[in-house]
């Protein structure tokens, strides 16, 4: 009456509606989380500021971050890719953001940190346009899940400005 290939088709037709229901449930639920994650950036010391050959500016800044951003973990998230970014403007370019560290948090366990680093990315700025320029820190997460689409937040912090002659 019904063949093999008839029935291994409508197993493998039912089990993937299946699957693709549990992942639209999945995805759902990660509406009715309302996470509340913290996060403090300061900058400690400026290591050096200086003017390279080329003419830009290059800044080396000693940072002091913390973090407590199990909130964002749900039973369906994956991992967190988390940055600090350095935010500010000049008159040639009106928006400027330069990743100063960057973190993959795998786990709710790791995701609660305080460390104390140099920024792991180059700080350079095309031209003479950082002396005396104000700026924030920003802290980006994106929150990567097992099934759905990826959410994205930040934390600013303003406030800083770098010194008017170089060191």
């Amino acid at each position: 009456m019904h063949s093999f290939g008839y029935r291994v088709n409508t197993l493998l037709t039912f089990a993937i509606t299946l699957l693709g229901f549990m992942c639209g449930i999945a995805s759902f639920s990660d509406n009715f989380n309302n996470p509340t994650p913290f996060a403090q950036v300061q900058v400690s010391n400026i290591n050096w500021f200086q003017k390279q050959p080329s003419g830009n500016d290059e800044v080396s800044l000693k940072l002091n971050i913390s973090a407590d951003l199990q909130s964002l973990f749900t039973w369906n998230t994956k991992q967190i890719f988390v940055f600090v970014a350095a935010e500010y403007e000049t008159p040639k370019n009106g928006f400027n953001q330069i990743s100063l560290w960057d973190r993959i948090i795998p786990s709710k366990e790791n995701a609660k940190f305080s460390i104390h680093i140099s920024n792991k990315y180059r700080f350079i700025d095309q031209g003479s346009n950082l002396r005396g320029r104000e700026f924030n820190l920003t802290m980006h997460w994106h929150v990567m899940p097992k099934t759905g689409k990826t959410n994205a937040g930040k934390l600013v912090m303003s406030g800083y400005q770098l010194p008017k002659e170089y060191r």
